[in-house]
């Protein structure tokens, strides 16, 4: 190899290694992004556990809270590289996946109680409303949570036809809309805006209770609803616990202390590991993008990414 090819070679070997040094970012804020579902005052509180003991834990001056009112508020700040960590459901996750798939990592998953790493979409419906299954739902009024959910929409609107003989959400019931968030799509359904709903739960435990975790459960622990005013008409299909996603550019040794950190949770704080899962679970699992990948080919089936 001649004296110039090797100084070339050289250059941009320091040219690659200066440009990976520069893309692992170590923030003195570390941004954390919260889904829109749940009011904001609930959602900031369930959070500032995260908040004040992440500093410390992975070196960090200060963590900020940035909850949005939907989540494509999230989606978007993790794709722009204003948020730096969030907790996604497998639709928004897939959603940044195909617009970048290098934006975030997905790194861990929440275990049920029952040891499952899935969870349920669940449509409910009033129970003075006479509605019994689904069949009583043809030509009424169904609303789902947000378009970025994948138990408030991707998966009703991909699962739903093959339990009303293969046709078609638009053409079975009479009118669909959105209730901007699960918390308020069902606080719809009870008010009577919506027949009926689609919301999510662990499918564990009893749904009188809202089941041991989900949407249901918050809003039960709250007082924002009996179950008992409630009935369930559908549940999905298995659907893969959404991900504790970290920006990929950050510096590989904080999204390590990162990682250790949520994996330490729920035996260092169980009440803030449930508050921001929002229910029971055991605990933490590992996963990679392929776990998401049926849900990634779903949505870009379903919605184009």
């Amino acid at each position: 190899m001649s004296l110039k090819k090797a100084l070339l070679g050289a250059v941009a070997i320091a040219t690659l290694a200066g440009a990976t040094a520069a893309r692992a970012e170590s923030p003195e804020i570390f941004r954390v992004g919260i889904l829109g579902g749940e009011n904001e005052a609930d959602s900031l509180r369930n959070y500032q556990c995260v908040a004040d003991k992440l500093p410390a834990a992975i070196g960090v001056k200060e963590v900020k809270l940035f909850p949005a009112t939907d989540y494509d508020g999230v989606i978007q700040g993790l794709l722009g590289g204003t948020l730096d960590y969030a907790e996604l459901g497998a639709s928004g996750y897939a959603k940044i996946y195909l617009a970048n798939p290098d934006a975030v990592e997905p790194i861990l998953t929440t275990v049920q109680t029952d040891g499952s790493k899935g969870y349920y979409s669940i449509m409910i419906a009033r129970k003075d409303s006479g509605f019994k299954t689904l069949a009583d739902m043809k030509g009424k009024k169904l609303g789902f949570a947000d378009p970025d959910s994948t138990s408030g929409y991707l998966i009703p609107a991909t699962s739903l036809p093959k339990d009303i003989g293969n046709v078609a959400v638009k053409d079975y019931f009479g009118e669909t809309g959105f209730g901007g968030g699960h918390e308020n799509l069902v606080l719809a359904v009870k008010d009577g805006k919506f027949d009926a709903g689609t919301t999510w739960g662990s499918g564990v435990g009893d749904f009188d209770e809202g089941y041991t975790s989900g949407n249901l459960r918050k809003m039960v622990d709250k007082g924002l609803i009996d179950m008992k005013d409630f009935v369930e008409l559908w549940k999905s299909p298995l659907i893969p616990n959404g991900p504790t996603v970290i920006r990929t550019a950050l510096d590989a040794d904080l999204k390590a202390r990162f990682k250790q950190f949520m994996v330490d949770l729920p035996k260092s704080d169980p009440a803030c590991f449930s508050a921001i899962q929002g229910g029971d679970f055991t605990g933490y699992t590992e996963v990679t993008p392929e776990f998401y990948q049926p849900i990634i080919d779903a949505r870009k089936a379903q919605i184009g990414g």
